[in-house]
């Protein structure tokens, strides 16, 4: 029996559970995993990917955050649109948590919430991506601690909802030997805690220091914890931006990307398809897709790619499947 199934039957007969310790991280796989991860572009005569397609909610922020759309439909969407694997933002939810100052509470209504949506449409949870809960790498041992405690939540969450890993942020200090230091001792204490729950902590290449791939690869090496690796994105290779900040000035200097990609890969727990644009044949216009897939490939990689669009010119929709059937092609 599957086991979120299994949660609502017995929570139905009485029995008490809590909503964090009901699910594992080892949960039966559901046998959407091994069926075709798209069957509405593909006829049974074609070959299947060597990779799972899963969505990042960050693909449809806008919908959400300026069109008002309830971020619990991510479920709905991402089944009508073709794919098996969620992949959760924790800012997403923040108006809602951080209104009741993420109470347990609160934390247990948004995973039996999103648990509801999952099973609903047969989909699986794969990981939350969390942001703003403290610097990982900050300089100061104490802010560093305190970032860790505020990221123990969202393990316990990822848990509860069978995910297999957190994405984390390693912001803080700028100084190369000092960031190093910094993300070794940050990541290896959230790691600690996450090892019994079974859940991974992985690291994108998120702008800054993290998106030098050599720099945060020996990160993985020097934390040398199994539960402990990336999530190379296509396209976050950014290493310094004209105001200085992570994110949203204009970018100055980039690491190559498929170097950098490369240079992930080994530590890869999960892979993150960034797309901007598109040309008239449906090829993004800054990122060959067929040379990264090829990368990831070689790595033997077969996990879920994450399908996220960035982009400006289409639609959310229209970019997210654009960037699926851009993947689906690639892989040929």
């Amino acid at each position: 029996m599957n086991r979120r199934k299994f949660v609502q039957n017995s929570a139905k007969a009485g029995v008490a559970f809590s909503v964090f310790g009901a699910y594992s991280c080892k949960q039966v796989k559901k046998e959407a995993e091994a069926e075709s991860v798209d069957t509405t572009s593909q006829t049974s005569t074609e070959t299947l990917p060597f990779f799972k397609l899963s969505l990042a909610q960050w693909s449809i922020n806008k919908m959400i955050r300026e069109g008002g759309v309830d971020p619990y439909t991510f479920a709905e969407k991402a089944k009508n649109w073709g794919f098996s694997g969620l992949e959760y933002v924790s800012q997403l939810y923040k108006d809602e948590l951080e209104a009741a100052e993420y109470s347990e509470e609160a934390m247990q209504n948004f995973v039996a919430k999103c648990n509801a949506e999952a099973e609903k449409y047969d989909l699986e949870n794969v990981l939350i991506m969390i942001d703003r809960q403290g610097d990982l790498a900050a300089a100061d041992a104490a802010e560093r601690k305190a970032a860790v405690a505020n990221h123990h939540k969202w393990v316990d969450a990822a848990a509860a909802m069978g995910c297999h890993s957190i994405r984390v942020n390693l912001n803080g200090v700028q100084e190369p030997e000092a960031w190093t230091t910094a993300s070794v001792d940050g990541l290896t204490q959230l790691a600690t805690y996450a090892k019994d729950k079974n859940i991974n902590i992985i690291v994108e290449n998120h702008g800054g220091l993290s998106s030098n791939a050599a720099m945060l690869a020996n990160v993985m090496t020097q934390v040398g914890m199994e539960n402990c690796g990336t999530l190379p994105d296509f396209g976050n290779f950014c290493i310094k931006r004209e105001s200085g900040d992570y994110y949203e000035s204009k970018c100055i200097e980039e690491y190559d990307k498929y170097q950098g990609v490369a240079e992930l890969m080994p530590h890869a727990k999960a892979v993150s398809a960034k797309a901007y644009d598109f040309d008239e044949d449906g090829n993004e216009t800054k990122i060959d897709f067929a040379r990264i897939l090829e990368i990831v490939k070689d790595a033997g990689y077969t996990g879920y790619i994450g399908v996220e669009y960035e982009g400006n010119v289409l639609s959310e929709e229209a970019g997210i499947l654009a960037t699926k059937n851009l993947l689906l092609k690639a892989a040929k």
